[in-house]
């Protein structure tokens, strides 16, 4: 929900009509006459820093919002504050959807301090924890299951193949509690032929490998984020046919950890761009690096942090929004539009990147 733009300061150019709400309505309807559509019509995506953990906000021309995962627990609402800056710089009152890729600590840990702070219309996730680890994981979930049964919010569990009702964006579901999608996106379906060549790994019992990944389509523009996925479900996904398809923006799976990023899934997405929600010491495996290095077509590997271990990897330092030793928590900020083109900000030092449609 976005408030009134004559309320909100948009770090984005171009103001937003005033509309005091947004009525939900399935991803592929059109908006309904009591909608807004904002002056700029792009989709805005916020990749908050999180410290290794995950915290992406997806705002529509729409004004309906989508954050994926809530970062980490405590930290004095750290986590938390980033996140409502970011929900307060994109114009919004309340987050529509929240989806929860799993239940490890550094994703659904801040859930209690982001309720604190702003309404949550509807939480998304993939049913059950089934990491019976009787510490962190059963923990976080124990908590957020007493967050659910407050009843301020709605619930979906999602599976894949589901088309998840946020208006503006199309949302599909192609991962979920252990299971992948069955059969291949619209345009998607080729053979694949890094499969004969990519390692096979035995099979993760963690919550990672259960992780609620999904696809998102704005017009052209096309975004993978598939959580903490390990590498022996990604090829699930992809092996021996593509059923994803080539994206444009990739979130680098596991915040760049050795874990996940086969070869096949990398080569098989294709991604213009990838960008990496690693911490200086959480994620950012150098074995990750070399496959992005290799990754066909992809012109630009963004980070939220150095990594520490990568060394001379890590990127350019202007793709970098938090250096080696800092902890100011820049954000990356997406501007996409309906033709695929998009642009890539540095909160950091002000730069932007333009990528044209192809």
């Amino acid at each position: 929900m976005r408030l009134p733009a004559c309320l909100a300061t948009l770090a984005f150019a171009a103001a937003a009509t005033c509309a005091t709400g947004i009525a939900q309505t399935p991803a592929s309807s059109s908006p309904s006459p009591t909608q807004t559509q904002s002056s700029s019509g792009e989709l805005k995506v916020y990749f908050v820093d999180v410290e290794g953990g995950q915290a992406t906000l997806f705002v529509t021309p729409q004004g309906e919002s989508l954050l994926i995962d809530t970062g980490w627990p405590g930290r004095e609402n750290r986590d938390a504050d980033r996140i409502l800056r970011a929900a307060h710089e994109a114009g919004l009152a309340k987050i529509d959807f929240v989806l929860i890729t799993h239940y490890h600590d550094d994703h659904v840990g801040g859930v209690p301090q982001l309720l604190a702070k702003i309404p949550v219309g509807t939480f998304i996730d993939h049913g059950p924890n089934r990491e019976l680890d009787g510490g962190v994981t059963e923990h976080g979930f124990a908590v957020y299951q007493q967050m659910l049964a407050a009843g301020k919010s709605r619930h979906i569990v999602a599976k894949p193949g589901d088309v998840l009702p946020i208006a503006g964006m199309r949302v599909t579901v192609v991962s979920g509690d252990g299971a992948v999608l069955d059969h291949a996106l619209p345009g998607a379906g080729e053979l694949n032929p890094a499969c004969k060549t990519s390692e096979i790994r035995p099979l993760d019992n963690t919550e990672n490998a259960r992780s609620l990944g999904v696809e998102i389509t704005f017009g052209k523009l096309r975004l993978l984020d598939l959580g903490d996925l390990t590498w022996d479900k990604e090829r699930g996904l992809v092996c021996p046919v593509n059923k994803l398809g080539r994206v444009d923006v990739l979130v680098v799976s596991h915040h760049g950890w050795k874990q996940s990023s086969s070869p096949a899934l990398i080569d098989a997405l294709h991604a213009r761009v990838a960008v990496m929600d690693n911490g200086e010491t959480k994620g950012g495996s150098t074995p990750t690096f070399d496959t992005l290095s290799h990754a066909p077509g992809l012109e630009t590997l963004w980070q939220l942090h150095a990594s520490a271990e990568a060394g001379t990897r890590n990127t350019a330092a202007e793709f970098i929004a938090n250096p080696l030793g800092t902890e100011a928590g820049f954000a990356l900020k997406l501007a996409g539009k309906r033709d695929g083109s998009f642009a890539i900000t540095n909160e950091r030092t002000g730069v932007a990147k333009t990528y044209r449609a192809r």
